[in-house]
């Protein structure tokens, strides 16, 4: 039989290593409270089958995006996070939207769940929107079931990271493996006698800069992601295709100016084609005398 868990941790060795807390900290600074349109996570709460009156357990809440939707529409929510910018953003967005039946805990996957309060069946559903980023995906899996009290849901990349553009480094010569983080996560379910369901939701995004130089930086962190271990003379090789790439394909933005999908300004320049990222979404129902 495979074991996808440990297959999986075995490509994890060939990744950057993962981000912590202080990153997210770091980068929740780039997010405004503003109420801009959150395409991705209303197609992930139409796909959530979320009940009226079911308690939500939300991991890896970030700013609240799914968390105070749910939270407007009457579900107590308890939303974890291990950034403390993060869950300080959530308390913003709670008070702009008028929120208070959202519970903030501030948690790692990694932590003892129960010694912060967070106990088995709490909650009729659990999720974990683009945030299992973890070196064991089978632990993870199995914490958020045992919280759930009737369905998981689950959103993985369905090919490379989301921080990572293939047809951009394809276009300059640089390889790069696709990770499919959702098939370990499908393996792993079905394994222990769970049917998950698969769904797929389409996001794009929109690079924008006020500099070629910028975007020159900003993408250059795509080649050392894909290939964290690549030799100097080649990293700077590709740096210089990848400058003459974005020559071709830097364009005055249309928008310049306007508030982007995290209510900041956009650049003066962007791509001349939007980034899609495919993500793929899993569910599954869980039972109450399930032994995970």
């Amino acid at each position: 039989m495979i074991d996808f868990n440990k297959e999986r941790q075995q490509l994890q060795l060939t990744r950057a290593p993962l981000k912590d807390s202080s990153h997210w900290t770091k980068k929740s600074a780039r997010y405004d409270t503003k109420d801009t349109r959150n395409l991705y996570a209303e197609a992930f709460l139409k796909l959530a089958g979320i009940q009226p009156g079911d308690v939500v357990f939300d991991m890896g809440c970030g700013t609240g995006a799914l968390a105070v939707p749910l939270a407007e529409a009457g579900h107590v929510v308890y939303a974890a996070d291990f950034s403390d910018g993060m869950l300080g953003k959530l308390a913003e967005n709670m008070s702009i939207h008028g929120v208070d039946s959202i519970t903030p805990i501030r948690m790692s996957w990694e932590d003892d769940w129960a010694a912060h309060g967070v106990e088995e069946h709490m909650a009729d559903v659990a999720i974990a929107s683009r945030s299992i980023a973890v070196a064991d995906l089978e632990a993870a899996l199995d914490k958020l079931t045992r919280v759930a009290r009737r369905r998981c849901c689950i959103t993985l990349t369905t090919g490379t990271s989301p921080n990572v553009d293939p047809r951009l480094l394809k276009a300059i010569d640089v390889s790069v493996s696709p990770t499919r983080d959702f098939l370990y996560a499908f393996g792993i379910l079905a394994q222990k006698g769970f049917e998950p369901t698969v769904d797929y939701i389409h996001s794009t995004r929109k690079d924008t800069f006020d500099t070629q130089a910028e975007a020159l930086e900003d993408f250059t962190r795509m080649i050392d992601a894909s290939n964290p271990t690549m030799p100097l003379p080649e990293r700077e090789a590709a740096i210089a295709r990848l400058d003459a790439w974005l020559s071709e394909h830097i364009v005055d933005n249309p928008d310049a100016g306007k508030p982007d999908r995290k209510g900041i300004p956009e650049g003066l320049l962007c791509l001349d084609v939007l980034r899609v990222v495919s993500w793929a979404f899993i569910a599954w129902d869980t039972r109450i005398d399930s032994p995970y």
